[in-house]
Order: structure tokens, then sequence, then C-alpha cells
């Protein structure tokens, strides 16, 4: 019987001491295989069918990981290109409320509209910042960061109890944290961080009626029957989400539908009760060299304050995170151990 342990241990050979997932996550072995297969298929002018199943496979699984029926699901290239049509449904003059510094991929598109109010305020106020008129609240479930979790529940009630929509972006959290994407009227995440996937791939849930939003982007792949809809204007949208499509990155999805099947084999609750510990390890640890992280509780993204610059000296130690505006920031993920966190503890200490 496989378990926890085997299963990563099957999967992952990471050559450095790996704490930099909310970057990039690993690609599991199966993941690596699917590419490559992938690039003999065309390589060697094989038909591509198959490759479109694992797009639709894709879909399926982050439907289910998101708690959602398939077809609310659409399949993008980015956050920042799903954010752009979502900008684009909005009137001239709504305010859009953020988080200060969230993900630039979450706010931008807003921004260069140009005609909209968008408001930032602090993360920790943000439910009780949501006000009548403010149309759309956005914002990241952990942020990038120093991963501290919103309080999307409270942020959901107080965007019902004035009329507004939300739209969340779970990139730094899908994987570990769970999801409930029929909570919010849209919410999207990569593929490449906590899912385990290769770049190139971006999942976008919208409500039953698409929530007004226009498919800004359609190319053939939304279209009802896309492979009747290669030449002249789409006469038919799809009728699913699917209308908010972008061409598929074929090798891309089929190297994510492995990592989703992984992520489902090992369960969400099981990668969040281990990210979560080695989390706690490490801030129980800088607390003994006497360093306080970024408040982050219940996050597996822990930032910590003054050491970015260490980032350099770590990584010729083989120890792999990021600086983040001097701040150092260590993610934690199923492939990583215990032993890891006690090393990159050991460096900071010396």
């Amino acid at each position: 019987m496989e378990t926890f342990e085997t299963l990563v241990r099957a999967e992952f050979a990471p050559k450095t001491t790996y704490l930099n997932t909310a970057s990039n996550g690993l690609l599991p072995a199966r993941t690596v295989a699917a590419l490559h297969e992938a690039a003999v298929l065309r390589a060697e002018g094989r038909p591509l069918m198959s490759l479109y199943e694992d797009v639709e496979a894709c879909r399926a699984a982050y439907a289910r990981l998101a708690g959602v029926p398939a077809d609310r699901v659409a399949l993008g290239a980015s956050v920042a290109a799903h954010t752009g049509v979502i900008a684009a449904s909005l009137p001239a003059g709504a305010e859009v409320l953020t988080a200060e510094d969230d993900f630039t991929s979450v706010l931008n598109p807003f921004h260069v509209r140009g005609d909209l109010k968008v408001r930032a305020v602090p993360l920790e106020r943000i439910a009780e910042s949501v006000r009548p008129g403010t149309a759309l609240v956005a914002v990241s479930a952990a942020q990038s960061a120093d991963g501290r979790i919103a309080d999307l529940t409270a942020l959901r009630e107080a965007a019902r109890a004035h009329g507004a929509r939300t739209y969340v972006d779970h990139s730094q959290a899908a994987g570990w944290l769970p999801i409930d994407a029929d909570a919010h009227d849209f919410s999207v995440s990569v593929s490449f961080k906590w899912l385990l996937g290769p770049h190139g791939a971006a999942f976008l849930v919208v409500p039953e009626d698409f929530g007004g939003l226009t498919p800004l982007l359609a190319g053939w792949v939304a279209a009802e029957e896309p492979w009747n809809s290669c030449y002249g204007p789409v006469a038919e949208l799809a009728h699913s989400a699917r209308r908010f499509d972008l061409t598929h990155a074929l090798f891309t999805f089929a190297g994510l539908r492995r990592s989703l099947d992984l992520i489902e084999e090992v369960g969400v609750a099981a990668v969040r009760a281990h990210d979560l510990s080695l989390a706690d390890r490490f801030r129980a640890g800088l607390a003994t060299l006497g360093h306080e992280p970024v408040p982050a509780p219940g996050s597996a993204i822990v930032s910590v304050p003054g050491l970015g610059h260490r980032q350099p000296e770590l990584g010729r130690a083989g120890i792999q995170v990021s600086d983040r505006a001097g701040n150092l920031r260590a993610a934690f993920h199923l492939y990583n151990t215990a032993a890891e966190v006690d090393r990159l503890l050991d460096v900071l200490s010396g």
C-alpha cells in the first residue's frame, strides 16, 4: 500500500534543499515523463488528440479541487489574462477594492483600465473596508510576499452585504489549502506552484451565469464546436466556461494532468498537514534564533524580515529560498522534510 512517504519518494529527487515552492513547485517524475512523451509525439508527427484529452482531464481535476462542476472552469495561460477579462467587464467608475501590495497580476489589469476607482487597504482590513458602491473585491487567498491568509469567510459575507462581487487568486494556496470556489464569484490559480505543474496554464472559475464577463480573448477553442470553428468569426460560443478558454499549451497540460493526479492521490488535507508542520517547525526554530517572521498563522509560507540578504549565501549552501523586499521567504511542500528545515535553521544560526 502506497503511503504519503512512498509516493513522494517515488516522484521527487531534488539536488538541492528546495524551499521555494512559492516561486515554482518541483515537477514530479510522472510529469517529466509525460512532457517528454508529448514532445516525442509531436517530433514524430503522430496525432495529438491525446493531448487534447489531457486538457479536459486537467479541467475536471481542478474542478474537483475547487469544488465546482467542470463546466464552470476556464483554461488560460496566466492570472493576468483572466484578471484582464474581469477588469474589462466593469463599468467606468466602478470601485475595485484590493489588498495593499498584493501580487501584480491580481491588481494591474484594474489599474491600466484608467477609468476604475481602485482602492487598496491592508489585507487585515479588507473585509471591513467593503462599502456601498464597491463593485468588486480582488484579493489573493495567500499573499505571495509573506504567506498571510485572507479571511475569505468574512470577505464573502461583507461583499454579499454590500452587493459586491469577489475575485480570489488561489495561486499560492491551491494544492495545500482547501478551495471553496463556489463561495466566490470568480477565482483563479496558476499551475506551477503547489499544483506542481509546468508554466503556461491558469484556471478561472466563473459563476453559472458567467458573472457578466465577455470572452474578449476568445478564439476557436472557445466555440461550442471548436473543430468546426477554425475559420471566420465563432458562430456559437461554448455554453460552458470554456467560452473563456485561451488556446491551450498542449505540452503544459500533458504534464499538468499527472501533477494534478498526484495531488489528488496524496490529498490536499495530507499535504496541508505536512506543509504546515514544517512551516511551524521553522517558525519555532526562528524564535530560538531571535527572529520573528511576519505573522501568518496556518500558512505554508514563512517570511522573515531583515534576512533577505542571506539568500545568496543560502543558495551557495544548496538551499533554495527567496528574497522578497528584504524578507527571507521559505515555502514548504510535500517533498520537504524536517531535516531540511533544520538545515536551513543551522545555516541561519551561523
